[in-house]
């Protein structure tokens, strides 16, 4: 896109507050104003671009300052956008992310690196005057990193008096206003451990709970007017050979997996990758003249038994076997072991490729940035992110395939390369390569 567009973070005082469901009400707002509008998503996340691309139909692409950085960043915000507005749901409070305050893989740090103001999200659920220290110190902070807090959205709001009394109590303190409220009996989005739920279920209606002051709302956006000049652009936009030139790519996507960065995906195209898909739910087989297989993460443990029963799973174990380069992620490993043993404490078979037994519990097990070290003289690190709620116990010792200060270290078994983390694969282009045998 070419033309200028408005652009804006929502950004949250801490996780829980109302970021999603903003996110997805506003999008049904604006669309129901005749506005082109498109979503992106700060930080690792697989599932909000789901429910973003539910309303908006167009695909939302995840911005990670830390795992992408800062020139992917501003790349793909830049030429991905096709619409007159762009909101990017941010993650975790505003000045969360790897350490420190604000710093790498934050929204502040985001909204820092792509010009977008921020709309703060606050839980105003018992809430009085305790709204004007809370917004003039977000406000503050985010200043001292150049980044402009231009409106706050109230989430839980009590009463049309109480959403009165916020907006009057910010507008005598010359603070950013109020430019949409969400009442408390709003409905409350589906989720489970890794987040919200694919959006398989219809959407709620917020419309009769969100209240938008129309004129404040575009007032608080930034205008993006291209003029992002990328001087230093990364190593994987200086390549000048195709890696995956004519390469025949098979990738394992449903409704159990499909944890899939669209960045990802474009980039495998864009280096000349041939990429054909098939479902482990419906027993399809790998795809004929496949040269390489990514199994990406997912939800295995909610299709476990569908999964031990499909004939996909000996197609894989066969083409592994066989020396059939693959790539699994988190999910995609957890289907190659011995077992997998879901949160009742049912215990199904899986492929029997990898000696481990995977077993599901309710506390996160690893959660975290990760950088692979393990690659040549002169390669940039290999960049990813770990989550997950299950634990697996190696029956033998394997090969480990990278080297991280800390998180799973993977394991490798013939040409197969897999751990619990989610890679970006920009970030090392030639140990991708490596890893699928190019």
């Amino acid at each position: 896109m070419n033309s200028p567009f408005f652009h804006a973070l929502i950004g949250g005082t801490q996780s829980g507050c109302g970021k999603t469901t903003f996110t997805l009400a506003l999008l049904q707002w604006l669309q129901a104003q005749n506005k082109m509008v498109q979503a992106f998503k700060a930080g690792p996340d697989y599932l909000d671009p789901l429910w973003h691309e539910a309303i908006t139909g167009q695909v939302s692409y995840n911005l990670d300052s830390q795992m992408m950085g800062e020139a992917d960043c501003l790349d793909i915000l830049s030429t991905k956008c096709q619409s007159e507005i762009a909101l990017v749901e941010g993650v975790m409070g505003l000045f969360d992310g790897r350490s420190g305050v604000g710093t790498a893989g934050s929204s502040l740090d985001l909204a820092r690196v792509t010009g977008s103001n921020v709309l703060l999200c606050i839980n105003v659920k018992g809430m009085a005057g305790s709204i004007v220290p809370l917004v003039r110190g977000f406000t503050e902070e985010a200043a001292k990193s150049a980044v402009t807090i231009s409106g706050v959205l109230a989430n839980q709001v009590g009463s049309d008096h109480h959403l009165h009394l916020l907006i009057e109590l910010l507008k005598e303190n010359s603070l950013p206003p109020i430019v949409a409220s969400m009442k408390k009996d709003a409905p409350i989005l589906p989720e489970r451990h890794l987040g919200l739920v694919e959006p398989t279920l219809k959407l709620p209606d917020f419309f009769p709970f969100l209240e938008v002051d129309e004129e404040a709302l575009f007032a608080a956006f930034a205008t993006c007017e291209h003029k992002i000049n990328i001087k230093n652009p990364p190593e994987i936009k200086a390549l000048e050979k195709k890696l995956f030139a004519g390469f025949e790519l098979a990738i394992l996507k449903d409704q159990a997996l499909s944890f899939i960065y669209q960045s990802n995906l474009d980039w495998l195209v864009g280096q000349g990758a041939q990429i054909s898909y098939f479902s482990i739910l419906k027993g399809e087989d790998i795809p004929k003249n496949t040269q390489g297989l990514w199994l990406p993460g997912g939800y295995p443990e909610l299709w476990a038994e569908e999964i031990s029963k499909s004939k996909s799973l000996l197609a894989i174990k066969n083409y592994i076997e066989g020396g059939g380069a693959t790539l699994a992620e988190c999910g995609g490993m957890m289907i190659l072991g011995e077992s997998l043993t879901d949160l009742e404490g049912t215990t199904y078979p899986m492929a029997r490729v990898l000696a481990l037994k995977v077993t599901m519990q309710k506390k996160l097990a690893s959660l975290g940035y990760r950088t692979d070290e393990s690659g040549l003289a002169g390669e940039s690190p290999l960049k990813g992110h770990e989550f997950h709620h299950s634990t697996k116990n190696l029956q033998e010792s394997a090969t480990q395939p990278f080297k991280l200060s800390r998180g799973d270290q993977g394991e490798s078994y013939k040409n197969l390369t897999a751990s619990y983390v989610h890679w970006y694969f920009p970030s090392n282009p030639q140990k991708i390569a490596r890893i699928f045998h190019v």
